[in-house]
């Protein structure tokens, strides 16, 4: 029986868990990878997801490119076939950050080449202790794709993510956390117990609160402060009047648990 190299499940309470299941192959990403990953996507969007768990089958998160399915073209017919790939990928990682779900993501082992694109473009992002990141694209003659040329420099700053690309040196979980590529280090016993914790919390979260929240800050990395204070004027107050915004004031002046799972409000 073929396994299928992108798993997704919707559980009840929102909560959207995808998983790269070609832990044999260390859930290297080629064509069937990336369409999984987009598929998976747009089930999220379909489904409008309170939160998004991304986990991986096997020893290693991602290793990133699958070389050996590369290997097998050249030429022209390789470059479509890349094409092809980082299409499918590129258009999974935009979804992932248009919806308001936010996205976590558990990573362990190996994450290298377009792996680190996958954990750096999470909200969230728990490594356990055995987690090791090495770019290693121009090793082989690469250059980043998988946003890694946009969220490293924004992540850990354009000199550190040079150090990276170009030396493809290893770096440890500890260092990752330490950089700010990583959100926190768990043993590696418990980094799945840890994601699911923390996505779990997220789905019962203000999931349009969230999304807003998550658009500010990305438009604040490339706006002025100006109207950057406008942007936070005008969704600040949506969110207030919103049922989320209503719903989250009367639970805290009635001193109880704000439910926003029953909120139906989107900005």
């Amino acid at each position: 029986m073929t396994v299928r190299a992108v798993g997704v499940e919707i559980h009840d309470d929102g909560l959207a868990r995808i998983t790269l299941s070609r832990g044999e192959a260390g859930n290297a990403i080629g064509l069937e990878t990336a369409r999984g990953l987009l598929d998976a996507a747009r089930t999220c969007e379909r489904a409008a997801v309170r939160a998004v768990l991304l986990t991986a089958e096997g020893k290693s998160f991602c290793v990133g490119g699958d070389l050996r399915e590369f290997s097998q073209l050249s030429g022209q017919a390789l470059e479509k076939h890349l094409v092809a790939v980082t299409d499918a990928l590129h258009e999974a990682l935009r979804l992932f950050a248009a919806i308001d779900a936010p996205l976590v993501a558990a990573v362990q082992g190996a994450v290298a080449g377009a792996g680190i694109g996958l954990a750096a473009a999470a909200d969230v992002t728990v490594a356990a202790e055995n987690a090791s990141f090495t770019a290693a694209y121009t090793g082989i003659g690469y250059s980043p794709d998988a946003g890694v040329s946009w969220f490293l420099p924004r992540l850990i700053g354009p000199k550190r993510a040079l150090d990276l690309l170009l030396t493809n040196r290893r770096v440890p979980a500890a260092e990752a956390a330490a950089l700010g590529l990583v959100s926190r280090v768990v043993a590696a016993e418990y980094v799945l117990a840890e994601s699911v914790r923390t996505a779990q919390t997220l789905s019962r979260g203000p999931t349009a609160a969230f999304g807003a929240t998550r658009r500010l800050v990305a438009a604040g990395l490339t706006s002025d402060l100006g109207p950057q204070l406008d942007r936070e004027a005008r969704t600040l107050a949506a969110a207030a009047a919103s049922d989320e915004g209503r719903e989250g004031v009367a639970a805290f002046l009635g001193k109880r648990a704000p439910d926003f799972t029953r909120t139906t409000s989107t900005h």
